[in-house]
C-alpha cells in the first residue's frame, strides 16, 4: 500500500511525475469473439462511461445468508435480508474506496464526476477514450460484428497500476464484447381466431392438469386458460393488495403496447381489462406506444406474466442501451450491457417486485469471467432481498441457434475453433433460475429448449444430486469434450414455449420461444408468492435451493418431462429423461401441488414480523 500511495502522492502533490509513469500491470486480456473484426482507433473524443467495481470481500458471507434463508430445511429459511444489510455486505474495504479516489484524482476525476451505488462497490465516471486510454494503459478501437454490421468501440485488453489490482475487480466497457440479445422467437401469423378453435375434439386427459383434463385447442394454440389447465392452476384468484408484484424487464427499444395488452385481455381474460401495469424507464429506457412499434418479446413477456398473475400488480421496466452501437461524438454514452444498467437501478431501491422475468442472454463465452461473476453476484443480491429471478435459457438447444459456421459461438473464442456447447449468461448464473420450453399436450421437450452446462460457473451444491444422476446415466464417452460435466447446469424447470397466441401492433399473432416460457413460469411463481403473502408468510426469493428440495422430496411438485431432446452444434443435443435433464430441467410446475406445499410443510420456518 505505501508505494502505492507514494506514487499517487507525487502525482497529486509534486506532479513532478504524470500517472501514466505509475507501473501498470496487465489486468484482463481476451480474445475478441469470432464475429468481431477490427476496423480501426477509436475517436480520441468519444465520450465512454466507465464502471469500475471494487471488490467485495465479504461476498462469501452474503452467499452464506442467501443459502441458509433459500434452504425449506434451515431454521431461516424466508428471512429475507434488507437493502442495507444486503450492502454493508457487499461493501469494499474503505482502504480500496481511498486508493480508487486517488488514482482517479491524478486525472482530474473528483467529487461531481464520480456516481456510486449504494454500497459503494461501483463507481462510474464518463470521460473521454483518450483519457480512459491512459487511465487503461490500452487503446480502444473501434469493431464491427460481421453478422448484423453493427459496430462498437472495445479493447482486448486493459492494465492497471500494479497495486491497485487488489482494489479494482474489473473496468469495463473494456473487453465486454458480448451482444445482448432476445431469444430467437418463432412468428406464425394467424388469419382468424376462430380457427384456433377446436371445440368439437375431446379434452385431453392428463392427471396432473385442473379437474385432470386440457382443452384439445392447446395443441393448436397456448391461451391463459390453457396454462392455468395443464399447470393446476384453475380457480386460484390472487389478492392484487397484499403488496405482491411481478416484474418484466425490457430492453433494446422493445415495448410493451398497451393497446395490445387491453385487446389481448378482452380475449383471454376479460376480468383484468382496462388494467394496465407501472411503467419504469431506466436511464432513459422508452415505452413508446406507437402501435407499429409494438415488440414482439415485450408483449409476449406482459401479455402472459400479467395475464397469468392478475390482479397482481405488474412493473415493466425498459432499460435504455442497446450495445453494439455506430461510434461517433455524438453517440449516447451507455456502452455497457444494459441488463447491469437495470441491476444497478433495481439494486438501489428498496421495494422490487418478488417475481421478475428476463428473456434476454448472451452466449457465455463471450462474456470475460470478471464480468459475468461480479453481475451474477448481483442477481445474488436480488435473490437475498427476496427477490425470485426467472431468465429464458436460450432457443438454440445446446447450440446458439447459428447456423453459420463463420459467427457460430459452437465454436471456442480461444484460438482452437474446438466444437464446444453453447451456454448463455445470465442463464448460467447459479443465483438465477434458469427455464426451458415444452410443447403440445402431453408435454414434451421443444426442440429448440436451451440446455447444458457452463464451462465458467461450477455446479452448485443445491443441485448436486439431480445432475449427478443424470450424468451416471449418460453412456460413457457422449459427447465427450462438448461439455464441463463439473459446470452449473441449465435449465432448472420448464414450462411450455410454442404456439403463443398474442396480439401484436393490432393482429394475432402465435409466437414461440423460451421467452415465452420465462414469463409463464414467472407468472405461475408470482401467483406462488400471493399464497404465501396472503398467509402472512415471505416471498419465495432465490428459488433453486427449494425447487430441487421439493422435486427430490415431493416430485408431484413437477411435471417430469421424459420425450424430446435439443439437438446443436451439428449435434442431436441431449435427451429428456426421467429425472432432472438438460432440455426441460426438473419439469414443469404443478402450481395446486406447490401452492400446498409451500403454505404447509415449507412454511413453518417463516420469521413473524
Amino acid at each position: 500500500m505505501r508505494s502505492l500511495l507514494t506514487c499517487f502522492a507525487l502525482v497529486a502533490v509534486v506532479l513532478a511525475v504524470p500517472a501514466k509513469d505509475c507501473a501498470h500491470k496487465l489486468k484482463e486480456s481476451v480474445a475478441p469473439p469470432r464475429q468481431w473484426i477490427k476496423e480501426g482507433p477509436a475517436s480520441k473524443d468519444l465520450p465512454i462511461e466507465l464502471k469500475i467495481a471494487l471488490p467485495q470481500p465479504n461476498f462469501s458471507e452474503l452467499e452464506r445468508h442467501l443459502n441458509e434463508i433459500s434452504d425449506p430445511f434451515h431454521e431461516r429459511y424466508g428471512q429475507h435480508l434488507s437493502k442495507e444489510e444486503v450492502e454493508a455486505l457487499v461493501a469494499p474495504h474503505a482502504e480500496s474506496i481511498s486508493s480508487v479516489n486517488e488514482w482517479l484524482a491524478t486525472h482530474g476525476l473528483m467529487g461531481d464526476d464520480l456516481s456510486r451505488s449504494p454500497a459503494q462497490d461501483w463507481v462510474k465516471v464518463t470521460v473521454p477514450v483518450g483519457l480512459a486510454e491512459k487511465m487503461l494503459n490500452t487503446e480502444y478501437h473501434v469493431w464491427r460484428n460481421a453478422k448484423d454490421g453493427n459496430t462498437i468501440v472495445r479493447t482486448t485488453s486493459y492494465s492497471l497500476p500494479e497495486n491497485l489490482h487488489g482494489h479494482i475487480d474489473l473496468v469495463q466497457p473494456t473487453t465486454l464484447f458480448s451482444t445482448l440479445r432476445g431469444m430467437d422467437t418463432n412468428f406464425r401469423f394467424s388469419k382468424e381466431s376462430k380457427q384456433l378453435d377446436n371445440a368439437d375434439a375431446p379434452p385431453i386427459n392428463i392427471p396432473s392438469a385442473s379437474g385432470g383434463q386440457v382443452d384439445a385447442s392447446c395443441n393448436r394454440t397456448i391461451t391463459i386458460t390453457c396454462i392455468q389447465q395443464l399447470y393446476n392452476a384453475v380457480g386460484f384468484t390472487p389478492s392484487g393488495k397484499n403488496g405482491n408484484k411481478i416484474g418484466i424487464t425490457g430492453y433494446l427499444e422493445q415495448f410493451a403496447n398497451i393497446a395490445d395488452l387491453q385487446s389481448f385481455y378482452a380475449d383471454q381474460r376479460p376480468d383484468a381489462l382496462n388494467s394496465t401495469f407501472e411503467f419504469i424507464s431506466v436511464n432513459g429506457g422508452l415505452n413508446n406506444q406507437t402501435l407499429s412499434e409494438a415488440g414482439a418479446e415485450a408483449n409476449l413477456d406482459v401479455q402472459f406474466a400479467f395475464g397469468l398473475s392478475h390482479p397482481i400488480p405488474g412493473t415493466f421496466y425498459s432499460t435504455a442501451g442497446r450495445p453494439p452501437f455506430i461510434p461517433s461524438v455524438s453517440t449516447p454514452t451507455n456502452t455497457n450491457e444494459p441488463y447491469t444498467d437495470w441491476l444497478d437501478f433495481v439494486l438501489s431501491h428498496r421495494n422490487p417486485p418478488q417475481t421478475i422475468s428476463t428473456s434476454y442472454a448472451d452466449d457465455e463465452q463471450t462474456v470475460p469471467p470478471s464480468f459475468a461473476r461480479r453481475a451474477c453476484n448481483q442477481f445474488a443480491q436480488l435473490g437475498a432481498r427476496g427477490v425470485s429471478l426467472m431468465f429464458s435459457s436460450g432457443d438454440g438447444g445446446v447450440g446458439d441457434g447459428d447456423d453459420d459456421p463463420a459467427t457460430q459461438q459452437c465454436f471456442t473464442n480461444d484460438g482452437r475453433n474446438k466444437t464446444q456447447f453453447a451456454p448463455l449468461f445470465p442463464p448460467a448464473c447459479p443465483f438465477v433460475t434458469s427455464v426451458g420450453g415444452t410443447i403440445h399436450v402431453p408435454e414434451t421437450a421443444v426442440f429448440f429448449s436451451g440446455g447444458g452446462f457452463s464451462n465458467l460457473f461450477a455446479r452448485p451444491a443445491y443441485q448436486q444430486h439431480a445432475v449427478t444422476t443424470f450424468l451416471k446415466k449418460l453412456p460413457k464417452g457422449t459427447y465427450a469434450g462438448l461439455f464441463n460435466p463439473a459446470g452449473r447446469a441449465i435449465p432448472d424447470v420448464a414450462a411450455q414455449a410454442d404456439l403463443f397466441r398474442i396480439f401484436l401492433s393490432g393482429r394475432i399473432v402465435s409466437i414461440g420461444g423460451t421467452s415465452a416460457a420465462s414469463p409463464t413460469f414467472a407468472g405461475i411463481v408470482a401467483l406462488l408468492n400471493d399464497a404465501r403473502i396472503s398467509k402472512g408468510l415471505p416471498s419465495l426469493g432465490f428459488l433453486n435451493p427449494l425447487l430441487y428440495t421439493i422435486s427430490a422430496a415431493f416430485p408431484k411438485g413437477f411435471n417430469d418431462i421424459t420425450v424430446g431432446n435439443n439437438p446443436g452444434c451439428g449435434t442431436p443435443g441431449f435427451n429428456a429423461t426421467q429425472g432432472w435433464d438438460p432440455v426441460t430441467g426438473l419439469g414443469t410446475p404443478n402450481f395446486g401441488v406447490l401452492k400446498d406445499i409451500l403454505t404447509g410443510p415449507f412454511a413453518h420456518f417463516a420469521r413473524e414480523d
